[in-house]
């Protein structure tokens, strides 16, 4: 019998995750730096005029008791929030959302926001490599198609800075002879960063001695003519060839290393990058094992709600419905804003705090005492859901009395000891990186006898994890490693 094909028409319950446009915000404001949620409440104090920022040297003690009292009747209450209402006063619960496997949200993918996100992030504009090329460009060349064929050159350029296209075909393009485009190409490369424009890892390395008046040198000759061997290290066939010693030959490698193989343009176009840290981890004293977490946020504007509008509400003579209607709209998206910052500060430390106590050794020890962590594991402690904890570490920082880290690099992996207990994969790492640098160069170990090394320390691990972490960390092999 066959089946009966056609259209149905039918109701259906199903329950739905509604994410509303509040907690939408209220995640972009959890996950968001302290940097960039400086410029995105100073975008709200002009644009929300019942914000307003207040000054310290005003700020009463009146003030801060009142906030505090607010603080602690906030935190008395903690009455539920409804999944699908949408009002400005309500309290921001984000973990409820998660602990039904909420996934899928704009938030989960890695891209800009949307243009209706309440928050974007300001944007500024920072020269790329490209423009500064181009820049130089006209300045040394005057001819308008040689100043075309240089531009389409440019664009042609890849992020590691090598020219991705070919040279007969720019040519065919713009219908003149090869060597013109050729002699424009010949003016790019002596532009800055040296190296610009190769069209291949050996042209690039050449260019580079030039430009530093080497290239008449031995490093020149064996870029030039060795260059597959000088990849390989076979320092040995090089010594042959050019009548001289494999560790003569090993040195002119060793100064050719400290070119740049990628020149790039990707640098250029991030500008130069700073950082600073959302959270401080200060040791109490010297004596003592104990830390303290604290917000480094002294340069976010401490907002308030505007009293002067509020009286505007209290005057019955010069009360308009619009009026009305419009400040008590912005009124309670100030006092959301408010809380908001404040629950994010909270969950901030708590979850540093966390951290804290589970790497105590790594404030202790340093990096070789890194214990595994996972983010479930954080959540746990702290009764929040894994993904909270997700935004809360991501594209922070914290500055501890070992340096400035970012919050991920606290949570790691882990292998077997031969005690039944776990070491983090970072530690792990350290532990190759000293190994090799303690072996003699002129017998570098093998990755099998690596492993030996670290199962003297009482871990187990497999020779392809060792190889894995070397790769990770840029240590060349055993053979590659020789030094003559």
């Amino acid at each position: 019998m066959s089946p009966k094909l056609g259209l149905h028409l039918g109701l259906y319950q199903k329950q739905q995750l509604v994410m509303t446009q509040r907690l939408q915000q209220a995640l972009k404001l959890l996950q968001v730096p302290t940097l960039e949620l400086e410029q995105i409440l100073r975008q709200e104090l002009q644009i929300n005029p019942l914000l307003e920022e207040v000054d310290p040297a005003e700020e009463t003690e009146e003030e801060l008791e009142q906030e505090q009292q607010n603080e602690a009747e906030q935190e008395a209450r903690k009455e539920p929030t409804s999944e699908t209402q949408d009002t400005a006063g309500e309290s921001v619960d984000w973990d409820e959302y998660f602990e039904d496997g909420f996934r899928g949200s704009v938030f989960e993918r890695e891209h800009e926001p949307d243009d209706e996100d309440r928050f974007e992030r300001p944007t500024v504009y920072i020269p790329s490599g490209q423009d500064d090329l181009t820049a130089q460009l006209h300045l040394a060349v005057a001819d308008p198609l040689d100043r075309k064929l240089g531009e389409y050159l440019i664009g042609c350029m890849n992020a590691d800075g090598f020219l991705a296209c070919e040279l007969a075909e720019v040519a065919a393009f713009f219908e003149v002879d090869e060597q013109r485009v050729i002699d424009v190409l010949t003016v790019i490369q002596s532009f800055d960063p040296p190296g610009i424009g190769a069209r291949d890892v050996r042209e690039c390395l050449l260019l580079q001695l030039v430009a530093k008046d080497q290239a008449d040198s031995l490093e020149a000759h064996v870029v030039e003519h060795h260059f597959e061997a000088l990849k390989n290290r076979k320092f040995g066939d090089i010594a042959r060839e050019m009548k001289t010693t494999p560790r003569e030959v090993q040195e002119i490698a060793s100064r050719i290393g400290e070119l740049d193989p990628r020149p790039g343009l990707s640098d250029a176009s991030e500008g130069a990058r700073f950082i600073m840290p959302d959270l401080v981890v200060h040791r109490v004293d010297e004596d003592s094992d104990e830390y303290v977490v604290y917000l480094n946020d002294g340069n976010l504007p401490r907002l308030r709600v505007s009293k002067e509008y509020e009286a505007t509400l209290q005057d019955k003579e010069r009360r308009d419905d619009d009026a009305v209607k419009f400040i008590d709209e912005k009124k309670r998206y100030a006092e959301w804003i408010i809380k908001t910052i404040e629950q994010r500060r909270r969950t901030m430390i708590k979850v540093m705090e966390a951290i804290v106590d589970e790497q105590k050794e790594f404030f202790e020890q340093g990096a070789i005492a890194l214990k595994p962590l996972t983010l479930q594991q954080v959540a746990s402690v702290i009764g929040m859901h894994e993904s909270t904890v997700s935004r809360v570490t991501r594209q922070k920082y914290v500055q501890t009395p070992r340096g400035v880290f970012p919050l991920k690099y606290f949570f790691s992996a882990g292998l077997d000891t031969v005690e039944g207990t776990e070491i983090a994969a970072k530690a792990v790492k350290i532990m190759i990186q000293e190994i090799v640098e303690n072996e003699d160069p002129k017998k570098p170990l093998s990755d099998k006898k690596i492993v030996d090394r670290l199962e003297q320390r009482g871990l187990k691990i497999a020779r392809r994890t060792v190889a894995k972490y070397r790769e990770q960390m840029g240590i060349l092999s055993a053979r590659m490693r020789k030094q003559f």
